[in-house]
């Protein structure tokens, strides 16, 4: 249970962050913190440990907790690190993801397209971190996917900064792509429907 509430308080946590509702440099305390999350100290302060890791919040030691600035090299260096690794992992999580996993897709696939027509930007971001999660969970590889996790929530406070729901009908529409390839097993179509996903992002900040 504390892991699962762990998770939860993250989920909170990397959510306000992507979204820009913890600004880029920000001074933040860890009861602003648990007061954001909605969880006691126990899971807020592990999920805390789990943001530093990802480099999206860093521990000043006599100052306290400040969101990470961004960088003008974050885009170019998230992107290199998607642009190599994503599609493999898009390929072996449809060779390797369970009928559950692949029911999920379709669900999160649907949530996309949901916000294509509400233009709802904080849904977007949300569910594409449940797509991230499902794609972790259905990649056996773990190295890859230990690489991955923190470039893609990288990726995503980056195009919130910079996007407008006007701009994600494409996104969606390439996302989707990648989920329905994942869901019918077809493993090279994954991978190129990935790297042409990646590609627009790249060139769309």
């Amino acid at each position: 249970m504390q892991n699962s509430l762990s998770h939860l308080a993250y989920l909170s946590l990397e959510h306000a962050i992507v979204t820009l509702a913890l600004r880029p440099g920000a001074l933040v305390t860890e009861k602003h913190l648990i007061d954001l999350a909605g969880h006691g100290r126990t899971p807020v302060r592990e999920a805390i440990q789990k943001l530093a890791w990802q480099a999206l919040i860093v521990v000043k030691p006599r100052v306290g907790l400040q969101v990470a600035e961004i960088k003008p090299t974050d885009h170019d260096n998230v992107m290199q690190v998607r642009r190599e690794l994503e599609p493999i992992a898009a390929a072996l999580a449809a060779e390797s993801a369970t009928s559950e996993q692949r029911r999920e897709l379709m669900e999160c696939a649907q949530a996309m397209q949901m916000c294509a027509t509400t233009g709802d930007v904080a849904a977007f971001f949300a569910a594409d971190k449940a797509f991230d999660e499902i794609l972790e969970e259905a990649c056996p590889n773990a190295f890859i996917t230990s690489a991955l996790g923190p470039v893609q929530t990288h990726s995503r406070r980056l195009w919130s900064a910079s996007t407008s729901p006007s701009r994600m009908d494409q996104s969606i529409a390439l996302h989707v792509a990648v989920m329905r390839a994942i869901e019918q097993g077809r493993s090279k179509d994954a991978g190129h429907a990935m790297s042409a996903l990646i590609e627009y992002l790249s060139n769309h900040n």
